[in-house]
């Protein structure tokens, strides 16, 4: 890839059902400043109208005759792709203007085999709490070790196309998520560095209701402590799998466990150790809970601190639970 000139890109989009985001998405993909880019919508065996949507917009479509899955769809996609850089989202993800070109301003400015991340804006793009809580909550842990990311996540994830290629791509073994935390561990392992650059954002569209993000944290939780399970990584400080996170959960654990103790022996130091507990908890969780304050107003940063505090632990631990019960049955 030569210097002083500005490399062609190639957008891929992996689609399932997508057709509520999906006219969204494109609008601000293609909508993205810079001179050389095409879009690639890879569907895979949608069952909504999603490729009719995708056909109304200027873009490549690649329709899958069999549904094996996220990281196959984004294979497939490269595999119909010209660019020399390759940047991936989401049929949900709305593009930031200025996110390819910044993207390829970092990937260009390395001599080094480098995969660059962003992260999404403070605020989802559909005006729910629970929607700008998630969205709070993912830029912040992805951000936060912007120089050394345990991973990338391919909500908004450009590398060259030639390392993508000889690092044989996405594991089609990992569904229905998590590829993308496989290729980037693959990738550092082949000498590749990650990062993460906070000015590369994308707009989420999650709808989020209460029910919804309670199920969402479970099921990433279940197959995120299967897979660190795996890795014998299971302690590692890794984006939203973070060490404030999973102290999150063990401190509410342990606040139950000593209110548990007090109810029984009426004893008030076991009140006083669930409530230095939780201080310690507030404490190490600090910068989480000051990015929420970021993200809103002070209703909003209070919310989500009570939210993140005393409820999100509840299915976050207990889908490590399920994914740990279910990989022990497996082996």
């Amino acid at each position: 890839m030569k210097r002083g000139r500005n490399p062609s890109v190639s957008i891929v989009i992996p689609n399932r059902n997508g057709g509520e985001t999906l006219g969204d998405c494109l609008r601000a993909a293609l909508a993205s400043h810079y001179p050389d880019f095409e879009v690639i919508v890879v569907d895979d065996c949608s069952e909504d109208d999603s490729a009719r949507i995708a056909e109304r917009y200027s873009c490549r479509l690649v329709r899958l005759k069999k549904s094996e899955g996220a990281g196959n769809a984004r294979n497939q996609g490269v595999r119909h792709s010209r660019g020399e850089i390759l940047f991936f989202t989401d049929a949900d993800c709305l593009l930031q203007p200025g996110a390819v070109a910044r993207a390829c301003d970092v990937l260009t400015s390395s001599s080094t085999p480098l995969v660059v991340g962003g992260t999404y804006t403070r605020r989802a793009v559909d005006d729910r709490f629970f929607s700008h809580f998630q969205s709070a909550f993912i830029h912040y842990s992805e951000t936060k070790r912007a120089d050394n990311p345990d991973y990338v996540a391919t909500h908004a994830m450009a590398l060259r196309a030639d390392t993508f290629r000889q690092s044989g791509g996405f594991s089609q073994s990992l569904r229905p998520i998590l590829e993308d935390v496989e290729l980037s561990h693959r990738l550092r392992r082949q000498g590749v560095k990650l990062m993460v650059n906070a000015g590369i954002q994308v707009g989420h569209i999650f709808d989020f209701s209460f029910l919804g993000s309670l199920r969402n944290a479970f099921r990433k939780s279940m197959y995120w402590s299967r897979y660190s399970i795996e890795r014998r990584d299971l302690t590692a400080d890794s984006g939203t799998a973070s060490i404030e996170l999973k102290t999150n959960v063990a401190m509410l654990v342990l606040g139950w466990i000593m209110l548990g103790l007090f109810l029984a022996s009426g004893a008030v130091a076991w009140l006083w150790l669930a409530a230095g507990a939780q201080t310690l908890n507030i404490w190490i969780n600090r910068h989480l809970l000051r990015a929420f304050r970021y993200s809103g107003d002070a209703l909003f940063a209070g919310g989500a601190m009570l939210y993140y505090l005393l409820v999100y632990p509840l299915p976050v631990g207990l889908g490590a639970f399920v994914g740990a019960i279910r990989y022990w049955l497996e082996i």
